[in-house]
C-alpha cells in the first residue's frame, strides 16, 4: 500500500525520545527531558505583541506564497549586518520552519543518484530528506578530529556524482564548529568540482569562547554556489511559530517557491509578522540566552568530565553536549541506544542516542542543555547515581 519512499523513512529519533518521555510522564514518572533541541525560554514579549497586533489588524489571510516582502527585506538586511552576505529579496524564500527550507532545497537540486556529502555525526533529518528526493548520502566521519570537519575529509568524499555538501556549524548534535580556514578550503573545492554548499546556520548566535560565526556565502565567488538556511526557532525561542528561510541563487530559489506554492503555500501570516519583529527588533534576548547557554555549557562540561566512563570534548556552540559514553558500557548495555534506554528507565533521564545521528556517533549520547540549571544539575546527579 505504501510507496517505497515512505517505507524507507525513519521516524525522528529526537521526537521519538520526547514522545516516550511524555508517555512515562503521563504514567506519573518524574522524567527529566534533555532530548529535544528546544530553548526553555519563552518567546520574547515584543515578538508576541507583534503577533497579537497582526491578529487585531486582521492580518490573517493568505500572503504571497514565498513570504511577505517586508520579511524578505529584513532577512536581506540581517544577512548584510551579521553575515556580510549580500542578497536581494529575489534570493530569499520564507518557509514553514528550517526543515521545509532544507527539503525544498533538496527537491530543487537533486536528481536520482546525486550525492550529498554529510559530515557525521549529523542532524537526523538530513538523510531521510535526501532519500525522499532520491539522492544518496555520502558520510564523512569526523570522530578522528573531535567532530570538526576539514577540507581534507571532504576531498576524500568527492565524486563525479557529488551535487552538494551540508555544512552545519555550530553542529547539531556535537556542538562543534568548522574553522574559518577549513570553510574557505571547502569553498575552493566547491568551485573546483562545481558542487553546491548548503550552509545550515540555525545556531549561529550561540557560539562560545571568542569564536565567531563565519558564513561561507560571504566569500568571493560563492554567491551562486551557496544556499544559506536559517530560522527564528532557536535564536528567538520560536520553535512553534514555524518560520525559516533560505537564500541562494535566484533561479533555484524561484523553483523552490513554485514547489512551496503547490505543497504548503505561504507560511503562517501571523508568524511572519512575529518573525519580522524578531529580526528587526531589539536583540537583547538573544544575548541573554547566549550568556545563559554558556553558563550551562561550562557546568555540563565540568560535571560530565567527572562522570566515570564519560569523555566530553568541550562544545563550541549550540546547546548540546555529545559525550562519548562507551567507557560506561557493559556486556548488556553496549551501544548508545541501549544506554539511552538504561538512562530513561534507571535514572528517569531522557537523552538521544548518538547512533541516531549516524554510526559515527554510536558511542555517544546527545544531552541538550536548553533546560534550566536546576534541571541540568538534577539530571547529572541522576545519571551519576545510576552509573554508580
Amino acid at each position: 500500500m505504501l510507496s517505497q519512499r515512505i517505507q524507507n523513512l525513519k521516524p525522528s529519533a529526537t521526537i521519538a525520545i520526547n514522545t516516550k518521555a511524555i508517555e512515562l510522564q503521563k504514567q506519573g514518572v518524574d522524567i527529566l527531558k534533555f532530548g529535544i533541541g528546544e530553548p526553555d525560554f519563552d518567546t520574547p514579549e515584543n515578538i508576541k505583541q507583534a503577533a497579537k497586533r497582526a491578529i487585531d489588524e486582521g492580518f490573517t489571510k493568505y500572503t504571497v506564497g514565498t513570504g511577505i516582502l517586508e520579511l524578505k527585506e529584513a532577512v536581506c538586511t540581517k544577512l548584510i549586518r551579521d553575515n556580510k552576505v549580500e542578497c536581494d529579496t529575489s534570493n530569499v524564500l520564507i518557509t514553514n520552519g528550517g526543515k521545509q527550507a532544507l527539503y525544498n532545497c533538496f527537491m530543487a537540486l537533486l536528481n536520482p543518484g546525486d550525492e550529498v556529502i554529510i559530515p557525521s555525526p549529523y542532524w537526523v533529518s538530513y538523510t531521510d530528506m535526501i532519500a525522499v528526493c532520491e539522492g544518496q548520502s555520502v558520510f564523512v566521519d569526523t570522530t578522528s578530529n573531535q567532530f570538526k570537519l576539514t577540507a581534507e575529509m571532504v576531498k576524500t568524499a568527492i565524486s563525479p556524482k557529488t551535487k552538494c555538501i551540508i555544512l552545519n556549524s555550530p553542529s547539531n548534535p556535537t556542538g562543534m564548529t568548522i574553522e574559518k580556514e577549513e570553510v574557505e578550503k571547502i569553498a575552493e573545492l566547491a568551485l573546483e568540482h562545481q558542487f553546491y554548499i548548503i550552509s545550515d546556520e540555525v545556531y549561529e548566535y550561540f557560539i562560545y569562547d571568542g569564536k565567531e560565526m563565519f558564513s561561507v556565502a560571504s566569500l568571493p565567488g560563492m554567491k551562486d554556489r551557496v544556499f544559506t538556511v536559517n530560522a527564528v526557532s532557536k535564536t528567538y525561542a520560536m520553535t512553534g511559530w514555524r518560520i525559516g528561510y533560505i537564500t541562494g541563487p535566484e533561479k533555484v530559489i524561484k523553483a523552490m517557491g513554485n514547489l512551496q506554492s503547490h505543497s504548503t503555500s505561504n507560511p503562517c501570516s501571523i508568524a511572519q509578522k512575529a518573525a519580522l519583529e524578531a529580526i528587526n527588533g531589539p536583540q537583547d534576548s538573544v544575548k541573554m540566552m547566549a550568556e545563559e547557554y554558556l553558563k550551562r555549557r561550562n557546568f555540563v562540561y565540568e560535571a560530565m568530565s567527572e562522570i566515570p566512563g564519560f569523555k566530553l570534548t568541550k562544545p563550541e556552540g549550540a546547546f548540546y553536549a555529545f559525550p562519548d559514553v562507551s567507557g560506561a558500557f557493559t556486556d548488556q548495555i553496549n551501544d548508545s541506544f541501549k544506554f539511552t534506554e538504561f538512562l530513561l528507565e534507571k535514572a528517569h533521564v531522557a537523552v538521544v542516542p548518538g547512533g541516531a545521528f549516524g554510526a559515527a556517533g554510536n558511542n555517544c549520547i546527545r544531552f541538550s542543555y536548553a533546560s534550566s540549571m536546576d534541571q541540568i544539575k538534577e539530571g547529572i546527579r541522576r545519571i551519576t547515581e545510576a552509573l554508580a
